[in-house]
């Protein structure tokens, strides 16, 4: 009998690209799981924003309600564990992905572009303190009570409404118009709504999130001119230790599949060999931390 041929051992580069595959697929499930079980977290965290500056602005004493809470919650589980929702389990930030990943797929069929269309990076650096001034301008409403100005042109509460399968109710023609808007801007831009519009985005990254949990480059060893971490970072980042724009990172760890020196660690990844565990280690802890704060739909 003839003897099997022994596989060729993959090369550092092939072994690269298996793991990217891997992680890809890790996180679309990890999303989609989270999509269809916990789609109002986003709403609920940003509620409880609103109900804070709401009782500030009454000069009423601040009380723990439900919104509050779920408040709370995503902002402690991001100091503990850098932007994690953001990147694995915003249902927001999940449509994003999904809408550009369409577009990219659309681009190269039927337009054979070989590079997917994108925003100039400096529109995108400029774009990002948007969010800021947005939140600013929402806490200032709340804290005035002109609150009221908001209804119906809300693009969440519409996206929302839908994931619970109900159509927006009349009067939600603003809201719809800019969710129309911010899916056309995904379509351009990875993480458009993230980038630039989103007020809890702007919240988790004024947040001082604990050192061991962000993702750290270790620059003495890079490859000179590589920059390939930040192609491929849809927040336009090239990681560094000590750096004013590591907030804006959603720790989609796209940069870690990607480094070719794999010179990209946090401490789960450097504990953990096994890609998929750190991973779904946090979806785990997040799932009971949802489910006790009420953001799963099928409990």
């Amino acid at each position: 009998m003839m003897e099997k041929t022994q596989a060729k051992p993959l090369t550092a580069a092939q072994q690269r690209q298996r793991d990217k595959k891997r992680r890809t697929w890790l996180r679309t499930g990890v999303q989609l799981f989270f999509f269809v079980s916990m789609p109002g977290a986003f709403v609920a965290g940003f509620s409880g924003v609103k109900q804070i500056f709401l009782h500030i602005g009454a000069g009423e004493v601040l009380s723990v309600d439900s919104f509050t809470l779920s408040l709370l919650g995503l902002c402690g589980f991001t100091l503990l564990f850098d932007r994690f929702f953001c990147g694995y389990a915003c249902a927001f930030g999940s449509l994003g992905d999904a809408v550009w990943a369409l577009s990219g797929l659309i681009q190269k069929k039927l337009f054979h572009r070989k590079k997917q269309l994108r925003l100039p990076e400096r529109a995108v650096l400029l774009g990002q303190k948007v969010k800021y001034l947005l939140l600013a301008w929402l806490v200032a409403l709340y804290v005035t009570r002109q609150e009221k100005m908001l209804t119906g042109a809300s693009p969440w509460e519409v996206f929302s409404r839908l994931t619970a399968l109900h159509l927006p109710p009349e009067g939600f023609g603003v809201g719809i118009g800019l969710l129309v808007l911010i899916l056309l801007g995904m379509a351009v831009q990875p993480r458009f709504f993230c980038q630039f519009l989103c007020p809890m985005g702007a919240v988790f990254a004024l947040l001082p999130v604990l050192p061991f949990a962000r993702l750290h480059r270790q620059s003495d060893g890079c490859i000179p001119g590589c920059n390939a971490c930040k192609q491929q970072c849809p927040m336009c980042l090239k990681l560094e230790e000590t750096s004013l724009r590591s907030g804006e990172c959603i720790a989609c760890e796209a940069c870690v599949g990607t480094c070719p020196k794999q010179n990209i660690h946090r401490w789960d990844t450097t504990l953990c060999k096994r890609l998929w565990l750190p991973v779904l280690g946090k979806a785990l802890l997040f799932f009971l931390l949802g489910c006790w704060l009420g953001f799963c739909r099928f409990i």
